[in-house]
């Protein structure tokens, strides 16, 4: 399923439709809100390219509430909707990237957002709820422009009922790039590294450009993914009542010079690299006729 604004889903996802015809599966691609899908009828329910629930968050999970044999489970989604995840991940022992939490309903000021913004160094703000589509804001702490857009951005976040989040911004996403594993039915398909420009209106500079590249898993990657995959799924227990295999999940890390960190897990509305490795489309198609015809 997608959104209305990519109604033959991502380029991402391009030739998933074809692979998944090639190994006997009927394939509907539907939008999520529109009233002529009957959701009953569907066999399995896939959530590929979401782009517009974090517009609507309450209606998309009202609906992905009632939508039979979902997936990822609309349990799991809502929980990980949320980047409060990553405080129960390291309430677990995961070690993530240490951010500064601004809640809507600590109302602060505009002098009180500044306070909490770094004094020196390039740092982050995003939302606690995005999507992929959604953008998240690099900023300079020094440069008196760029910080009064930083403020800006954290005060439209928190003025639409969200927590806003402010982290550091290391230069080695930039220069070895994050770290992605994904996974499809709990079984590795590929890994990459990835960089992305961070702009915002007050840093135009260049055109925005991003790479991803095939990455070769190291020892201290493995371990920590699955470090977080078993977290993980001890949070989804707790949240969902019982365990659920993911049909996909995607988990970024980051090499610091406090060391390797957690970054984010996802699970809906996510790229996932699938034109990088030439076995990608496969693999998810694979996963996707299993849990089809179990």
């Amino acid at each position: 399923m997608t959104s209305r604004d990519l109604p033959e889903l991502s380029d991402d996802l391009s030739g998933l439709k074809e692979a998944l015809t090639a190994l006997g599966v009927d394939v509907r691609i539907a939008v999520w809100d529109d009233p002529e899908v009957d959701w009953e009828e569907a066999g399995l329910c896939v959530v590929l390219t979401i782009t517009d629930y974090a517009d609507r968050p309450d209606e998309f999970f009202r609906w992905a509430d009632t939508v039979p044999r979902i997936l990822n489970d609309a349990r799991v989604l809502r929980w990980n909707s949320d980047k409060h995840y990553l405080v129960e991940l390291e309430r677990r022992g995961v070690p993530t990237i240490k951010t500064t939490w601004l809640e809507p309903d600590a109302n602060l000021s505009k002098h009180q957002v500044h306070t909490r913004m770094p004094a020196l160094g390039d740092f982050v703000v995003k939302s606690s709820l995005s999507s992929n589509r959604h953008t998240t804001g690099r900023y300079t702490a020094i440069d008196a422009r760029s910080r009064s857009a930083a403020i800006q951005h954290a005060l439209g976040i928190l003025g639409k009922g969200r927590a806003a989040l402010i982290q550091r911004y290391f230069k080695s996403s930039a220069e070895d790039g994050e770290v992605s594993l994904v996974f499809f039915n709990g079984v590795l398909s590929h890994a990459v590294s990835k960089e992305g420009i961070l702009q915002t209106e007050a840093d135009p500079g260049n055109r925005p450009r991003s790479w991803a590249r095939l990455h070769e898993v190291t020892r201290e990657e493995w371990n920590l993914a699955e470090e977080v995959r078993r977290q993980l799924h001890t949070a989804i227990k707790e949240h969902a009542g019982r365990d659920h295999l993911l049909i996909y999940a995607r988990i970024d890390m980051l090499h610091t010079d406090e060391g390797l960190k957690l970054l984010e897990v996802n699970l809906m509305d996510v790229t996932l690299y699938l034109q990088v490795a030439p076995e990608a489309i496969e693999n998810l198609a694979n996963a996707i006729a299993v849990r089809a015809h179990p």
